[in-house]
């Protein structure tokens, strides 16, 4: 089993090499005080922006983990619940989070 912080995205998905700018997934999850597998989740709905290191490693970049700290910081508690209601509609549908729009 290759160790967490040398995982690679697949080669079907195309994700930017950035190395200034990069996290490795377990980081993200410790700067947003978040479980490793909210990472994932985050990525697959489009809060998180996937990235790799020059050494192919996976992760995120440091701009979209510090969005979502500021977003997570400042949401009230009705754009949390509407936001989780959102991705998880938009999860398991075949096109993606994207399709939902909730507007009140």
């Amino acid at each position: 089993m290759t160790p967490r912080d040398e995982r690679s995205y697949s080669k079907l998905l195309r994700v930017p090499r950035v190395d200034d700018a990069w996290l490795s997934q377990p980081e993200a999850a410790r700067q947003l005080g978040i479980a490793l597998f909210r990472v994932g989740a985050l990525i697959a709905c489009g809060h998180l922006a996937p990235a790799e290191n020059s050494a192919g490693s996976a992760g995120v970049t440091i701009t979209s983990v510090q969005a979502e700290k500021t977003w997570r910081d400042s949401a009230t508690y009705r754009a949390k619940v509407l936001r989780l209601l959102k991705d998880t509609i938009g999860f398991f549908q075949l096109t993606g989070p994207q399709v939902l729009t909730i507007t009140l």
